[in-house]
């Protein structure tokens, strides 16, 4: 291996596939370093200070301590024209047929580019409607569903990158029932992460064993039955909605537990807490999330991604005096502000109105990945309360110096446009910030509407030697992992988690260490608490995969949803191994085997 920066085969194989430029036979970056050069001298032209900015871009790329995401990483610098960012969540549909082709046309253009999509299908009229003005009868949003399906498969039918998009439907649809069980057969919607919107009204009849009625907007046509007022996407103020027919809220919230026990889909999104902290909550409404559920976004809106590799801060790994140099990530997520601040004025954008939606917002999501790695490092084990204080302080470091660089940054280059500072300071996430942050909020502005997401990080953790991911536990110390190439084939690797490696360098092959734990050693309740405890730092939201072992009760694994919600978040995933969807990642995953939405290969890198 020529390159001193990587260390497992496997992350060369991810650079040369996915992000080393090069354009017909021409290569342009010798290594990885050269890939580290272009993205920092282009991040850095805008700047005033440009050399200072490229010094200090280029330093947090090195050795991996910050991971862009794999959009910026492909496409900053290069003759492509692609957009830098991963994923957007696409504009309203509109529940005309002429609406909807335009939105999968749009949908189309964006996975050209690279970004990953999510849309909300509630404003799909249900399957049996009668369509008046051509006198047939609707067939429902599942069914465009696969049509969607279909483009995404076409889009990206080769190269090294898989399509990914988010589906959404709201509770109170009637064609909720059809909606949860849309994956259940291996064939259908693959290309589709899907999830459900839980309000808190629905929740509360959960609990009450109360009625839950079904809804849907009203045509300008008379209509037989009952009429209630109802908040619904696609209309500013809550709009009057037929009565379908009322079911037990209960037997609802059964179908979707056992779909997704059975099925490991749908996800939950919490949609009304979701909007409750949105800190645009007052010019925006949110329906959808990018495709693994970090980025909540409203629609164009894009998500702008990256990640600070922990690992790289540990001191002392695996001694007594082992510790996490929080100065440094304080420091480095301070750049990393910057950089990806910078990311939205370099960016191509597929459709004119995600570029205006961006630039009014100027959303990033800067994140973690290499948590468990660097737990085991610091000699804690992963599930702990001292895991648990150790993730919590490293986010709020993150968080906290996030926002005290964006209103920096804002008093050099200006605050983000759609920026009303006395609604933007009663924000519900907002109120939460230290004084001193919000007192500066209040004289200078802010950059950025939103900070911080934790992003799923499964193809730059590999690029990175293999790290663990995001704020998951390691998957095992050693096991084969398969990976798409350039020419859509694959090859197989046999790979070795970066602590583990970095502990038998050390140690030599002595046994692991007392802090290792994979994560089908952990119990579910563990997942959802490393989650919940990092949660209050995070202005937008988690990709987490709950593991949950195949012979786990099912009255404690529908506890699961319940707990995930008083403790605040703001959605759960539970993965639980099945006939469909196989196992998350396998020695040798099956070519056959849909994937799973937090798989590498599911991510929109």
């Amino acid at each position: 291996m020529d390159d001193p920066y990587f260390t497992t085969p496997i992350a060369r194989h991810v650079w040369e596939a996915k992000y080393r430029y090069r354009k017909n036979a021409v290569v342009y970056d010798a290594t990885i370093a050269d890939s580290w050069r272009r993205i920092a001298s282009t991040l850095a032209a805008g700047e005033s200070s440009r050399e200072y900015w490229q010094a200090r871009f280029y330093d947090i790329l090195h050795r991996f301590k910050f991971l862009p995401g794999g959009r910026i990483q492909a496409g900053v610098g290069t003759a492509h024209k692609v957009t830098l960012f991963n994923c957007f969540v696409m504009g309203t549909i509109p529940d005309a047929m002429e609406g909807i082709f335009n939105a999968l046309k749009e949908g189309a253009l964006t996975m050209q580019q690279g970004g990953g999509v999510g849309y909300d299908f509630s404003t799909l009229r249900p399957r049996g409607t009668q369509a008046y003005n051509v006198g047939s009868v609707a067939s429902g949003p599942v069914s465009f569903m696969h049509i969607w399906d279909s483009m995404c498969a076409t889009i990206l039918s080769t190269g090294a990158r898989r399509g990914a998009m988010m589906g959404t439907l709201r509770c109170d649809h009637p064609d909720i029932e059809e909606f949860i069980a849309a994956k259940q057969d291996r064939t259908r919607l693959r290309h589709f992460n899907i999830s459900v919107l839980v309000s808190d009204g629905f929740l509360a009849a959960v609990r009450k064993d109360e009625d839950w009625p079904l809804v849907f907007p009203v045509s300008e046509h008379a209509v037989e039955g009952e009429v209630v007022l109802q908040e619904w996407p696609g209309y500013e103020h809550p709009t009057p909605c037929k009565l379908y027919k009322r079911i037990r809220a209960r037997a609802l919230w059964e179908k979707i537990m056992c779909a997704t026990y059975d099925y490991a889909e749908p996800g939950i999104l919490f949609i009304d807490r979701i909007n409750q902290l949105n800190n645009l909550y007052y010019c925006e409404r949110i329906h959808a999330t990018n495709p693994c559920g970090e980025v909540p976004l409203p629609p164009y809106g894009a998500c702008n991604l990256g990640s600070i590799n922990l690992t790289q801060f540990v001191c002392e790994p695996f001694t007594e005096q082992a510790h996490l140099d929080i100065a440094a990530i304080g420091a480095t997520a301070s750049t990393a502000v910057r950089l990806l601040d910078n990311v939205i004025d370099a960016s191509n954008f597929p459709l004119p109105n995600q570029a205006a939606q961006a630039r009014c917002s100027r959303r990033i999501g800067l994140g973690i990945t290499g948590l468990a790695d660097t737990l085991m490092m610091l000699n804690i084990r992963y599930g702990s309360k001292a895991s648990l204080q150790a993730a919590q302080s490293v986010m709020q470091a993150i968080c906290h110096a996030a926002y005290r660089t964006s209103v920096e940054i804002a008093r050099e280059k200006g605050s983000f446009p759609s920026l009303d500072q006395e609604k933007y300071l009663a924000g519900a996430f907002v109120r939460t910030l230290p004084e001193s942050i919000r007192h500066s909020i209040a004289q200078h502005g802010i950059r950025n509407s939103h900070l911080t997401a934790i992003a799923p990080t499964g193809t730059i953790s590999l690029l990175a030697n293999n790290i663990s991911s995001s704020l998951e536990p390691v998957f095992d110390s050693e096991y084969t992992r398969r990976v798409l190439g350039l020419d859509g084939g694959y090859s197989e690797y046999q790979v070795v988690d970066y602590a583990v490696a970095c502990w038998r360098k050390m140690r030599g092959h002595e046994s692991l260490p007392p802090s290792f734990i994979n994560a089908h050693q952990l119990p579910p309740t563990d997942h959802l608490q490393m989650q919940a405890a990092i949660q209050p730092y995070v202005d937008q939201a988690i990709s987490k995969t709950i593991n949950v072992p195949t012979d786990y009760d099912f009255g404690a694994f529908r506890n699961l949803y319940q707990h995930a919600y008083d403790l605040g978040l703001k959605g759960c995933t539970t993965f639980r191994p099945n006939p469909v969807t196989g196992t998350i990642l396998s020695q040798i995953e099956e070519e056959q085997t849909a994937l799973h939405c937090c798989n590498v290969e599911r991510e929109a890198d």
